[in-house]
């Protein structure tokens, strides 16, 4: 019989991936894989379990899951990924629709997990968070034109607000020939654009090689035939050092677009969060980064109502966001996660971190309206995805995928792929909106 497996990812581009790992391991054994979660032998839910509001959405779709079990298109019901590597004694037991439970250091026992939980038994696995990283292929669920690549799992930062590396554990880089060589297969597929990630890429390589290698592996990632764009996502600011800075600003394939969480600027907080660095240190890298890479686009995000924000630390971050001017900001409440030690700290009551977090989101439209009536009378090149039989659309290099839209915009004929020159004429709806660099003349 052929077993029929559905999954669904939730939470982080570094979760997809294990998904995508997860599913190629069960197709590979046999199975028939897919997104369809109806009429299935079994779904596998990958979770997140970084903050609440990730926690809730694992929870509902759990139970939710669970009523298709019940009406019989469900045979089982698998939960993996980090809810169930931090609740892994409570899962089964509160939840029994639950059929078996998978820690993040067992995602390569996927395929005999399911077939224990196809059996009948009821299976819990959790294996050694701290082990290298296995390599293994993936089934490709994104786009046909981009796809991540992770180059290393864990973290080794400990933030005092932060439950990953307790989860994911330490920081593991991947060997340079592995990731090279996962790249040379997703251009293969025709990927055109990767987006290299992990928890903090900075520090990829100093645990393997004992020194940061992250500039040399990207030389080697530019130098694939058919990767034309390589995004960077999540680089720790105290780990950006000059040979990087000249590495991105040199590199054509390189996008000039640093995703740099710095989460907050005042220097107690920082301090009592356990980031390194000052606020200083962060004003002049990023002043740095403008000087030396011409157009560079940033983005970063932000906690409001962090442990020790008063009024004061909050309007130092409301000053710091209109000086600095940085063009994506995605800033969340915060949320005291149990097991950190921020979670133990004094910090501002629910109602007065969303309300700080909402001030700096309006602060922020300010800043984006004026960076998008920059762009206008602009050509920026665009990467073409879709095609609705009026407008093509598609993103440039200030344009993360699922993060930042998208530029709409009318042309000649072109197709899903193809790289186009695109004047930005309007900004509709926040949106900008253009016509080809061709049909503008």
């Amino acid at each position: 019989m052929d077993y029929r497996i559905g999954f669904v990812s939730l939470g982080c581009a570094k979760n997809l991936v294990n998904s995508e790992q997860m599913m190629f391991l069960l197709s590979d054994a046999g199975f028939d894989v897919s997104g369809d979660t109806e009429n299935v032998d079994a779904v596998v839910v990958n979770t997140c379990g970084f903050i609440d509001s990730a926690k809730a959405e694992a929870i509902d779709t759990i139970l939710d899951l669970a009523q298709g079990k019940a009406a019989g298109s469900i045979g089982k019901i698998v939960v993996t990924g980090c809810l169930a590597e931090r609740y892994k004694d409570e899962i089964l037991k509160e939840m029994p629709e639950v059929d078996a439970v998978c820690g993040v250091g067992s995602f390569s026992d996927i395929v005999d997990i399911v077939k224990r939980t196809l059996e009948g038994e009821r299976v819990t696995r959790y294996g050694d968070i701290d082990a290298p990283e296995r390599e293994t292929g993936r089934v490709l669920t994104t786009s046909p034109l981009w796809e991540y690549i992770k180059i290393a799992e864990g973290c080794d930062n400990r933030c005092a607000y932060c439950i990953i590396p307790y989860l994911r554990g330490r920081f593991r880089s991947r060997r340079v020939e592995d990731i090279v060589s996962e790249a040379q297969l997703l251009a293969e597929n025709g990927i055109r654009e990767l987006i290299v990630v992990a928890q903090d890429i900075t520090r990829y390589g100093l645990d393997i090689y004992g020194e940061r290698a992250l500039a040399g592996l990207l030389k080697s990632l530019a130098e694939i035939q058919g990767i034309e764009w390589i995004r960077l996502h999540y680089l720790y600011p105290d780990e950006i050092d000059d040979e990087l800075i000249d590495v991105i600003a040199g590199e054509p394939k390189i996008l000039k677009y640093l995703d740099i969480p710095i989460q907050h600027i005042n220097d107690r907080i920082l301090k009592t969060m356990c980031r390194r660095g000052t606020g200083e240190e962060i004003r002049s890298l990023l002043k740095k980064l403008r000087e030396r890479i011409p157009g560079v686009v940033l983005r970063t995000s932000l906690i409001a109502g962090l442990p020790g924000e008063g009024e004061e630390e909050f309007e130092e971050l409301c000053d710091f966001l209109r000086e600095a001017k940085i063009e994506r900001v995605g800033v969340f409440p915060f949320s005291p996660e149990e097991g950190t030690p921020a979670a133990k700290m004094s910090y501002p009551d629910e109602d007065t971190a969303r309300r700080r977090a909402e001030a700096i989101m309006d602060i922020q439209d300010g800043i984006m309206e004026e960076f998008n009536a920059s762009r206008i009378g602009k050509v920026t090149r665009v990467l073409v995805e879709e095609f609705d039989g009026t407008y093509y659309s598609g993103r440039s290099f200030a344009e993360s995928p699922d993060i930042d839209g998208r530029i709409m915009f009318t042309s000649d004929t072109l197709i899903t792929g193809d790289f186009a020159d695109v004047v930005i004429t309007d900004i509709i709806d926040g949106e900008p909106f253009g016509k080809t660099y061709e049909a503008a003349d």
